[in-house]
């Protein structure tokens, strides 16, 4: 099979991936729409540009596919965020209300201290 005869975009489990990768479509729409450029994506997800050329053609091409699922995802990606933040909600209330350890004290005190003398330099 020569490299003509494979597609570099591919349907998993996890949806549209990028042939090879754990890298899905929807990462990629991400950076997209967060106005990344193509050599930013690129370099971030360390496709080649053959990879990241043949991504681009499959979404133009697919584009309302693509986009459907990508809502999907990112909808399900909200609800899951939405879910684990009111299941944690009372045990952040627990923690925060929990005493200081000796050893977290010094740590937390340094912090503050840094955070008074970064905001003073801005």
């Amino acid at each position: 099979m020569n490299m003509k005869d494979q597609s570099t975009v591919v349907k998993t489990e996890h949806g549209l991936t990028v042939a090879g990768t754990r890298i899905t479509l929807y990462q990629i729409m991400d950076f997209l729409k967060a106005n990344y450029s193509l050599e930013e994506i690129m370099i971030c997800f360390r496709l080649t540009i053959r990879q990241v050329t043949e991504v681009m053609k499959y979404i133009e091409t697919h584009r309302d596919e693509v986009e459907a699922e990508y809502q999907q995802v990112v909808a399900l990606a909200e609800a899951n965020r939405r879910y684990w933040e009111e299941r944690n909600q009372e045990r952040f209330k627990q923690i925060a209300k929990m005493p200081l350890k000796a050893e977290h004290a010094d740590l937390r005190r340094k912090l503050h201290e840094w955070k008074t003398q970064s905001s003073t330099i801005e």
